[in-house]
């Protein structure tokens, strides 16, 4: 009977010491771009849009019918470049974004996310967009805004 006992204490430590921790995931992912609406004739005014439709290829569409003075859009984390169709009051401007993809291990829950760095507007048309400024190069975060868009 002592042997069977020990036995099975011995198989339960074995099973308890076997078990791993549960990973879940706690950081944050692939950031995502951060555009401020801001009014062309005084450029530290936010200034609302008030309806917006966003798309990019391959993405989901955005569509925004509420006033907003920004909006948080993903970037492709496969590709160097993307392009964003905005429309505003059935006016059309595309805005052609490039960066260069940095790969980080956060850990084995999470896997990797991707900073995009050294971001720039190669283009854009200016049918209701008028200008842009780029506030930070180095997407690492989508706390703060990325881009100015004067309109």
């Amino acid at each position: 009977m002592k042997k069977y006992f020990s036995i099975t204490i011995i198989l339960a430590l074995i099973l308890i010491l076997s078990c791993e921790k549960d990973d879940i995931c706690l950081e944050n992912t692939t950031p995502n771009l951060v555009l401020k609406f801001y009014d062309i004739n005084n450029d530290t005014l936010a200034k609302p849009v008030t309806s917006l439709t966003v798309w990019a290829n391959e993405l989901d569409t955005i569509y925004l019918d509420k006033p907003f003075d920004s909006i948080i859009i993903p970037l492709d984390f496969n590709l160097n470049k993307t392009n964003y169709k905005l429309v505003s009051n059935k006016i059309v401007d595309t805005i052609y974004f490039s960066y260069e993809r940095n790969d980080i291990f956060i850990s084995r829950s999470c896997g990797y996310k991707t900073i995009f760095e050294n971001i720039e507007i190669d283009s854009f048309t200016n049918n209701w967009i008028k200008g842009f400024n780029i506030n930070n190069t180095i997407i690492d975060n989508d706390t703060t805004a990325h881009i100015n868009i004067y309109h």
